[in-house]
């Protein structure tokens, strides 16, 4: 039996190459993934969505893979190519034991240490992003991972009460405008903000930014298969939002062809609630059963797709 990847894992290869993981399961025996970092003489080098696609088209093209699954051109690595799972349980324990003298893993520990005293397991609680290789660099980001929905809303609640008390702070104007330039959605500055504020899943730690990230393990099955049918612009009421945070978001939807909208970017998770109005853009995808779902991310910067709340 295969060990499980789950999105935000990272993979790593003897050529020296980390990808993240997109998705849980296998699709021909390959994780789905992207590549992200690639280790130099100097240490981690993160890579972008261009130059890590040119990387691989000019040295690694085994790791270039269309998925059926998804309907997309992605990232995959056999799992025999494999030679080390970093796991964000496994390494956020490992870093609250360690004495560091990081300013990022400090501000780590000091965050875990503030969801410990408001009554947060951190078992069920990892670490991704560049945290995850130690890769970090003096301005980087904490992403947190949690694995269960129910602590996940809990901790966005706590996050809330704890911006409250002035023992996190929200996003400044500065730390807005450095997380929507480096989003580069297609909404306007003030409708970016206005969503995002609402979510509670990000907040300042001695002036630096946490994202909270929900993933699911799902039993595994077999997944339909989906054609895109072209981009589309649709308005539709959500009428179940209780996936809106999970990896990737769900919203179902009223509309007269429309069931669902997935988004695998993490711009627009938790975008909206239940019985909002909502714009999307995004390509328009029709299973082999006929159900008609929308697509937001289809590519990693979800370049003129975008969920957009009118009801506000």
């Amino acid at each position: 039996m295969h060990r499980l990847y789950l999105a935000k894992d990272f993979i790593q290869t003897e050529e020296g190459l980390v990808f993240a993981v997109v998705a849980q399961g296998l699709e021909q025996g390959k994780v789905l993934c992207f590549l992200r970092y690639v280790l130099q003489n100097s240490g981690w080098q993160k890579l972008d969505t261009l130059s890590a696609n040119q990387l691989l088209q000019a040295k690694y093209p085994q790791y270039l893979f269309f998925s059926v699954q998804k309907s997309a051109h992605l990232h995959a690595v056999d799992v025999q190519s494999i030679v080390m799972h970093h796991q964000p349980k496994q390494r956020l324990q490992a870093l609250l034991v360690k004495n560091s003298q990081d300013k990022v893993e400090q501000d780590l520990h000091a965050l875990c240490h503030l969801l410990q005293a408001a009554g947060v397991s951190l078992s069920e609680i990892g670490v991704t992003g560049s945290l995850l290789i130690g890769a970090q660099n003096p301005s980087s980001d904490i992403d947190l991972v949690v694995y269960d929905r129910q602590a996940f809303h809990c901790l966005r609640r706590i996050i809330a009460q704890l911006i409250a008390a002035d023992k996190l702070q929200a996003l400044d104007a500065t730390a807005w405008q450095e997380a929507y330039h480096r989003r580069q959605c297609d909404l306007s500055y003030t409708d970016y903000v206005w969503h995002e504020q609402r979510k509670y899943n990000k907040a300042l730690i001695n002036g630096r930014k946490f994202d909270l990230n929900l993933v699911v393990v799902e039993p595994t099955e077999s997944e339909r298969n989906y054609v895109k049918q072209g981009a589309s612009v649709i308005q539709a009421v959500v009428i179940e939002a209780q996936y809106a945070f999970d990896y990737p978001a769900r919203f179902l939807v009223k509309h007269h062809t429309v069931t669902e909208v997935i988004c695998y970017t993490a711009t627009y998770t938790g975008q909206a609630e239940s019985g909002e109005l909502i714009e999307v853009a995004g390509q328009m995808e029709v299973a082999s059963t006929g159900q008609v779902r929308m697509l937001v991310g289809s590519s990693r910067e979800a370049v003129g797709e975008y969920i957009k709340v009118l009801t506000q």
